[in-house]
């Protein structure tokens, strides 16, 4: 074909006016259209309005999560009811059960086959583990025990301290900051420097059960959300540096309106859910009064965790019957709903996803969704 004598330069150009039906129909007519078609250069554009994709190879997969194509596998069933925690860090899945927390192997295409034997197992605490956080060097856990325990995960090094009276319901750490949220309605900002393990900053009193936390990407702040029984403002920013309280989230919650988790897309964008059913969309740079958008479960169910691709894509555990939900920001209502058990009922207590898996936690099991499912939608 002569078109593809053109300068690249002038090709992309041309393909940035196709929409992704007429590129893979193109892609179809021989072979150096194929070539070229297949770069992802040509597709970046496309891939933004598409949901948790970063490459022409996702964009299959994507499609699969748009329709709810995939396949349900139990990973892993333990007999005690439990409130696990995981985490994905690459081709490694952090679960906690009880008082100790586990890493999984993922390994096999895309890291999808999950290895039953743990390769390393952090323990310390007491009573369990409420949550955890990873960075590139540390995991640091919260106990029922009031523990507070920094493993580094190279090694078998771990330095553990009484962070509260009482049970440490959440905690978050990036750069030196680690900042916990207790039942004894406080929330302390612990520094993460090799000389300063341990050491207590500031201590900011919440008056209430703080159930999440998280800290800004620009360090600069962070938000605690509050069980919403005794102060009804359950979502505030406060300053790192000082503890200054910047700004409240929102207004007029009902009581109960508990915030269970919180998720930071920027400096400026954030996530939220909780026990009022509602997930919100916050834009400080517009209103921290009023969100920008919200979402509501249409089964009334309370929302345990949320996670995002940073895009389009919002993934959601509800309280009820193991239920993950996806939402696309673009729209009012769910985009998909999968049920993960029937037999018996059981919160979401935590979920993350790569671009081929979506990873869920319920009291009893581990399980896994699987998008790269047979039949995909385009054929390059």
């Amino acid at each position: 074909m002569f078109l593809f004598q053109l300068p690249d330069d002038v090709l992309y150009l041309i393909l940035s006016y196709l929409d992704y039906k007429s590129l893979c129909r193109l892609s179809q007519v021989c072979k150096r259209s194929h070539h070229f078609t297949v770069r992802d250069g040509v597709w970046r554009r496309i891939a933004k309005d598409f949901i948790n994709t970063e490459s022409i190879s996702k964009m299959k997969i994507s499609q699969n999560w748009s329709r709810g194509v995939c396949r349900k596998d139990i990973l892993l069933k333990w007999k005690i009811n439990l409130l696990p925690w995981i985490q994905l860090d690459d081709d490694v899945l952090y679960l906690s059960q009880a008082a100790d927390i586990g890493a999984y192997h993922l390994r096999g295409a895309e890291g999808g086959r999950f290895q039953h034997n743990r390769v390393t197992v952090f323990s310390g605490h007491q009573e369990d583990v409420c949550r955890f956080t990873l960075t590139d060097t540390h995991l640091v856990s919260a106990g029922g025990d009031g523990k507070i325990i920094i493993h580094d995960r190279k090694s078998d090094y771990s330095v553990e301290y009484y962070g509260h009276n009482q049970e440490v319901n959440c905690i978050d750490c990036k750069g030196e900051l680690i900042i916990s949220g207790s039942r004894d309605r406080t929330a302390k900002i612990w520094a993460l420097r090799p000389n300063q393990l341990g050491k207590c900053l500031h201590t900011v009193p919440t008056y209430d059960r703080v159930w999440s936390v998280a800290i800004s990407p620009s360090l600069c702040t962070f938000v605690t959300g509050t069980a919403c029984c005794e102060n009804f403002a359950p979502l505030r920013i406060w300053d790192t540096e000082r503890c200054h309280l910047v700004s409240c989230l929102g207004s007029e919650f009902r009581r109960g309106a508990g915030v269970l988790d919180i998720v930071y897309e920027s400096p400026f964008q954030l996530l939220t859910c909780g026990y009022d059913t509602f997930i919100r969309y916050w834009d400080l740079r517009v209103c921290s009064r009023k969100c920008v958008m919200e979402w509501e479960e249409p089964h009334d169910s309370a929302l345990y965790c949320i996670k995002t691709d940073k895009n389009h894509m919002i993934a959601s555990g509800s309280s009820y019957y193991g239920v993950v939900r996806l939402w696309d920001k673009r729209q009012t209502r769910c985009l998909q709903m999968f049920q993960l058990t029937s037999s018996t009922s059981s919160p979401v207590y935590s979920l993350c996803f790569n671009a081929t898996h979506l990873y869920a936690a319920l009291a009893s099991a581990l399980y896994s969704l699987d998008f790269r499912t047979s039949g995909d939608l385009w054929d390059f």
